[in-house]
């Protein structure tokens, strides 16, 4: 079985990373919108994965630590998404 404490670590240290990089990337003066809609496409892509994956563990009677930890994730990578549809906002 799936070791889903040490899966959703390893992906928030992934998002952690993201969440520093994504606003560097997003202060670049010479970034197009079309590369702004690119990321948040991922982004969002990314957070609605995690949200069902949330729903699948929660349904499946995982312990409660691990589905925290998914909406931890989950959470991350949808403010990260805000974040992004902020910047595409402000560039029309």
């Amino acid at each position: 079985m799936a070791d889903w404490l040490d899966i959703l670590r390893e992906q928030r240290k992934d998002g952690e990373r993201m969440r520093r990089e994504v606003p560097k990337m997003l202060a670049n003066p010479d970034i197009a919108h079309a590369q702004v809609m690119a990321l948040f496409a991922a982004l969002e892509k990314q957070a609605g994965f995690v949200e069902k994956l949330v729903a699948v563990l929660d349904g499946n009677g995982y312990e409660p630590d691990i589905v925290t930890a998914a909406e931890r994730l989950e959470g991350l990578y949808a403010e990260l998404a805000e974040t992004v549809a902020e910047k595409a906002r402000a560039m029309r």
